[in-house]
């Protein structure tokens, strides 16, 4: 049986015209971190994302309003055995209307299932087609990865080294999530996210100084201050209302890509002292962090009040 290429489709109402110049629009919808020309037949550009992943395309195809061809001219996966994986291989986009819409194909030429990074790199195409490249075209505004800074993300010579915490008691969990990390990010920073898998009674936007609220039950809530997002890389809140112990504490996501998903390192930091509810607490990040991963991989979590079933 021939290998399958990936493929994923999705139907806007809008013009092949505002189609075509969405996906011209590279940086727009899959990364800021692109060098180059990305709407120009013949043209090369680069990607690259942190440490982890670098490519170089070139444009040979552009049929205006009908079709785009990327061919993958070199390539390099940190977390694959076959680090140049996607060589050779083809990106196409290709354009039809149908009932007043306009059908948008996206097919991965040669990313077959037989590949180590399929299964991350399916959900992340289909991250960045199904939800930042069809926000692009809708409301003009995608979700692509964000520009790097030298402050960005978490430094490589960190992703293995010990923690260097605040002072204090920390609570720690490690996990793998087998999604991407844009999944992940979403989830531990938007409303919809959040409610999926920690409390369903959540308010929450995803914007540094913006104050989250977490109820659990009539009696009890439970306020965030966002400290800090680094898109698809590291969330940091500081507690503001809660049980006393948690006051003042601060809360870090850190996502990591892996061949298979996301590694999440989380830490609660900034605790005086081991007291009952320390244990409490860290017995119950470790259910909400499994409702986590259930959330991620199939869709469905086990938020409060069924996160200890």
């Amino acid at each position: 049986m021939k290998s399958q290429d990936f493929t994923t489709t999705i139907a806007v109402a809008a013009t092949p015209e505002t189609v075509f110049n969405a996906v011209n629009n590279v940086r727009g919808w899959w990364s800021e971190n692109i060098e180059g020309s990305t709407d120009q037949l013949n043209s090369e550009f680069e990607y690259h994302y942190q440490d982890v992943h670098r490519s170089r395309m070139r444009i040979t195809g552009l049929e205006p309003n009908k079709k785009v061809v990327w061919k993958v001219l070199d390539n390099y996966f940190k977390f694959t055995a076959d680090e140049t994986e996607w060589k050779g291989t083809q990106v196409i986009f290709e354009l039809s209307e149908k009932n007043g819409e306009t059908i948008l194909q996206f097919t991965h030429q040669g990313l077959v299932p037989e590949y180590e990074c399929y299964n991350v790199c399916h959900d992340a195409w289909t991250h960045y087609i199904q939800d930042s490249l069809k926000a692009l075209i809708i409301t003009g505004k995608g979700k692509p990865t964000p520009r790097e800074t030298e402050t960005g993300g978490i430094p490589a010579s960190q992703k293995n080294a010990v923690l260097n915490l605040p002072a204090g008691k920390s609570i720690c969990h490690r996990l793998l999530i087998k999604a991407p990390v844009e999944k992940v990010y979403e989830a531990v920073t938007t409303r919809e996210g959040l409610a999926g898998w920690w409390t369903p009674d959540t308010v929450a936007r995803p914007e540094v100084g913006a104050v989250l609220r977490f109820a659990f039950g009539p009696d009890y809530f439970k306020e965030m201050e966002v400290l800090e997002l680094q898109p698809y890389s590291r969330v940091q809140w500081r507690c503001l209302k809660a049980f006393e112990d948690w006051i003042g504490t601060t809360l870090t996501f850190e996502l990591s890509p892996h061949k298979d998903g996301c590694v999440l390192l989380f830490h609660h930091d900034g605790w005086k002292e081991y007291t009952p509810e320390f244990a409490s607490c860290s017995f119950d990040w470790a259910l909400f962090f499994r409702s986590l991963k259930f959330l991620c991989e199939t869709g469905k979590g086990f938020p409060y009040p069924d996160f200890n079933q």
